[in-house]
């Protein structure tokens, strides 16, 4: 069986910019395994596969990155819903579910001048706790303690994914990088990824926990970043703000995020951008 596939560019509106994503619209038939081993061929930093239902406007998604299957991602879903809007839908305007492992989350997607741009909803957050400011926080991202904002705390933060977010000031993330796996500190606080943040510019770096492939933009940590920022009054309900992130990478995105409710109840966080379409795509043989 012939697997398709399109190739967009996430959180820009120009191709070749943003973060890509392969999106294959019809993946039954296909094994965990086999998931696995297309991700790492196409070599993007995540693929998203998609399983119709009887509900044109609901699929199920399963995300891969280079190593194993995420329970939820934020720049695939939207790309795959900019997707289905161009290949299912005449409509200007139109919404999508997706069925993920362990929740449901919906995306709106808008047809754009130049593409299309898609407005994830990923539900409410989850403030896991704040955790102590630990010698091996800065000096896992080749920073000094110095090198942290002292004025805003450690936190980590969920829509789906657990990121300890690690506020940092202005210049530390040229700085930052990761020099060796960092997986089981941030397992030690309860978290599975890590995200700087550098308030004064609004801008985040996050990296594979081993430090070798940096994200270009990340939808998930966007998230907990907008959680973070209302909790804490860096952020008013209802507001959306931009987020950067890529410049590092050469890529540089923009994200926007909404988030809702109040700093005593943060009750939802959405995370959108842009979506340029590049390509499409065949593979001839299956893993």
């Amino acid at each position: 069986m012939k697997l398709h596939y399109s190739h967009v560019d996430v959180f820009s509106a120009q191709p070749y910019s943003g973060n890509s994503v392969p999106v294959f619209m019809d993946s039954r038939g296909l094994s965990t395994d086999q998931m696995l081993h297309i991700t790492k061929e196409l070599r993007h930093f995540e693929a998203i596969f998609l399983e119709p239902t009887d509900d044109p406007s609901a699929v199920r998604a399963r995300v891969f990155d280079l190593f194993d299957e995420l329970p939820f991602a934020g720049h695939p879903i939207i790309g795959a819903g900019a997707v289905l809007h161009h290949t299912a839908s005449q409509a200007e305007n139109a919404t999508w579910r997706f069925a993920l492992a362990n929740k449901t989350v919906t995306i709106s997607t808008v047809r754009t001048a130049d593409g299309y741009f898609g407005l994830l909803d990923q539900g409410m957050p989850e403030f896991l706790g704040t955790v102590n400011r630990a010698e091996w926080i800065a000096s896992a991202f080749g920073l000094r303690s110095s090198d942290l904002c002292l004025d805003l705390p450690l936190e980590v933060v969920s829509t789906g994914l657990r990121y300890l977010i690690v506020p940092v000031l202005p210049g530390a993330l040229r700085k930052a990088r990761i020099r060796e796996d960092v997986s089981e500190k941030l397992r030690s606080v309860g978290a599975q990824f890590a995200v700087l943040l550098d308030e004064s510019v609004r801008e985040v770096r996050h990296w594979n926990n081993d430090g070798i492939i940096e994200d270009i933009a990340t939808g998930s940590a966007a998230g907990t970043v907008g959680a973070y920022r209302l909790r804490h009054g860096l952020a008013r309900g209802g507001q959306t703000f931009i987020l950067n992130q890529g410049q590092f990478t050469g890529r540089p995105s923009t994200l926007r995020v909404l988030p809702e409710g109040t700093p005593e109840r943060v009750h939802n966080v959405k995370v959108g951008g842009d979506v340029a379409f590049v390509g499409h795509g065949t593979l001839e043989v299956q893993p």
